[in-house]
């Protein structure tokens, strides 16, 4: 069928598998959270935040109603949140946090992807200085004012308000996170995206091979079912 055919497929392929690993991964998530909270969005602001990360990277509502069934069930199994902190070649910092029901062999994975990496996997709060935990709301621009939203939103917690392509993106204190949530669901806005992300303080400067090279290792920590995010400082 010829070479762009193939390409077509090779494609499509990638993106399949993207998409079933995010969907695993957000199960998970949804998960925890029906576990902590329980399984009413309403009153579960964690479980509403996924639901919504959920929808924008188009799971099917069945799957995501179906994660909170069995999240809802005795039998499900617990899921364990679990960060684990490292150096990758050239004193990149890498930060993983997984979701897991078997920490040893979590744990013996990430070791591995940092070994066979040149790199070496580190203790626990090693990375504090380097990285600052946020929170990340995304929705769109249009009929929002900006500079109204911010000069509200310095009382729940706003540090920052930036305009990307048409969406405006808010950074708040990992501690604010609910209260921003909340403020922002009152104001009538539709949320694309909240989350907890760690923002370099510092950054390292790469050739683009060097870079490649740690890409490389990143994408190893991603493909594993366990993960839920890597974070690293490459600038």
């Amino acid at each position: 069928m010829g070479r762009a055919f193939e390409f077509r497929r090779a494609r499509k392929e990638k993106r399949w598998d993207w998409m079933a690993k995010t969907f695993t991964k957000i199960g998970k998530e949804i998960s925890i959270a029906v576990k902590q909270g329980g399984g009413d969005p309403e009153t579960n602001p964690r479980l509403r935040t996924l639901i919504q990360n959920a929808k924008t990277n188009n799971m099917p509502k069945d799957r995501v109603d179906a994660a909170i069934k069995r999240a809802s069930s005795k039998d499900e199994k617990d899921y364990e949140e679990v960060v684990y902190e490292g150096y990758g070649p050239y004193g990149v910092a890498i930060l993983v946090e997984t979701a897991t029901d078997n920490p040893t062999r979590t744990v013996a994975n990430i070791r591995m992807y940092f070994t066979r990496g040149d790199g070496t996997l580190g203790k626990t709060g090693s990375l504090d200085f380097i990285f600052t935990r946020k929170g990340v709301f995304r929705f769109d621009a249009a009929g929002v004012d900006k500079d109204e939203l911010e000069l509200e939103g310095i009382d729940f917690g706003l540090d920052e308000i930036e305009e990307e392509e048409g969406e405006l993106v808010v950074y708040t204190p990992y501690q604010e996170f609910a209260r921003m949530q909340k403020f922002l669901e009152e104001k009538g806005i539709t949320i694309k995206s909240a989350q907890l992300q760690r923002i370099p303080n510092t950054s390292v400067s790469l050739t683009q091979e060097q870079e490649d090279e740690i890409m490389e290792l990143i994408e190893k920590f991603e493909q594993d079912d366990d993960v839920t995010a890597v974070f690293h400082n490459v600038g």
